[in-house]
């Protein structure tokens, strides 16, 4: 599954921390990649965090989270309701959130956004991460945005056909206030995932920055 093992045997359990800005982040950013994780290592314990989200966008999180992770052993989702580009100036109750709660499930593997990313809610959590989980793997998603931040990314998760259109049917089902956005579609996601499919080899893939590893 990923090139660098975290140290367990496959039939043991994996603790995976997920952690988004906002609603629909984390299923962008790495839903391919959870799916096929949850596929091949189901005794996965996941905790599932998303730390804004209206009342509208809050329930339609817990249903994303449910669908993907159901293939998980043991699933935790924390919806939280800071405010969407405010993150700096309430990051303070976030890291307090992230040490009261967070910092016991003591993840073998974090997935989270990356420290250079653009958006200003992005960075504090991937600052969160890096700050609270020094002993895990932290690999830093990407998200497709006008910005255009993407970046050279050094690590890659390949994605079968199978696994790409779960995620995309997701993604489509379960988030309906993102429709009207003009970025917000399959061909958007397909397509980033075909380019990084090229270069890695491979059809589709998902793509992250891994600025240290231990081999």
């Amino acid at each position: 599954m990923f090139g660098l093992n975290p140290g367990l045997g496959r039939d043991e359990p994996l603790r995976l921390l997920l952690l988004g800005a906002h609603a629909d982040d984390v299923e962008i950013g790495a839903g391919g990649t959870v799916l096929r994780l949850l596929d091949e290592r189901p005794n996965t314990e996941v905790t599932y965090a998303v730390f804004s989200g209206c009342e509208t966008r809050g329930a339609e999180t817990r249903a994303a989270a449910a669908a993907l992770l159901a293939g998980a052993a043991q699933a935790y989702v924390h919806v939280l309701s800071h405010r969407d580009g405010y993150f700096p100036f309430e990051a303070a109750d976030i890291k307090a959130f992230a040490q009261t709660t967070l910092e016991g499930v003591r993840p073998h593997l974090v997935l989270t956004h990356r420290r250079d990313d653009a958006h200003q809610d992005h960075r504090v959590i991937a600052d969160l991460a890096w700050q609270t989980f020094r002993g895990a793997v932290i690999a830093q998603y990407e998200i497709p945005k006008w910005d255009g931040d993407l970046d050279r990314p050094n690590a890659y998760v390949a994605l079968g056909d199978e696994v790409m259109t779960r995620k995309l049917a997701i993604l489509d089902e379960h988030f309906p206030s993102q429709q009207t956005k003009g970025w917000y579609d399959a061909e958007t996601f397909r397509g980033l995932a075909r380019v990084r499919g090229v270069e890695a080899g491979v059809r589709y893939a998902e793509a992250f920055h891994c600025a240290k590893l231990v081999w």
